[in-house]
């Protein structure tokens, strides 16, 4: 597997089918991985289509694995991942509380920004039912 970030708080890989696999380090490690894989089960209830679905994970060890959504857009305007942040939670009802342009991606395959790494998020009312 490649590594494509080792840090303080995660080691994130890539696999040879392109699954990312991210083992969570540091402060809280398990209740930030707890709370990814929650708001992932989620989002794909909800049919968001624009982040990585749950593939795999086990709390016990602080990791999950996920589908790749592409690489970092470290040129998005700030205008433009504010609106995906908005978008999340507004059609969506996921609250990202790490809203950086770090946390979107493109992705390619699917022609579209993605929205990442969901350890920091607030689970909100579903709008779809309201």
């Amino acid at each position: 597997m490649k590594n494509l970030k080792d840090g303080i708080r995660s080691l994130v890989r890539i696999d040879f089918y392109g699954h990312v696999h991210k083992y969570f380090r540091g402060t809280d490690a398990d209740q930030r991985c707890a709370t990814e894989v929650k708001i992932l089960k989620e989002l794909e209830l909800r049919k968001c289509p624009f982040v990585p679905v749950l593939i795999d994970y086990k709390l016990e060890e602080n990791y999950l694995c996920t589908t790749n959504c592409g690489s970092p857009a470290p040129n998005i305007s700030r205008k433009k991942s504010d609106s995906l942040f908005a978008k999340l939670e507004n059609d969506f009802g996921i609250r990202h509380d790490d809203p950086e342009p770090r946390n979107i991606t493109y992705d390619p395959n699917a022609g579209q920004f993605c929205v990442i790494d969901f350890e920091l998020a607030t689970l909100l009312a579903d709008p779809s039912k309201s």
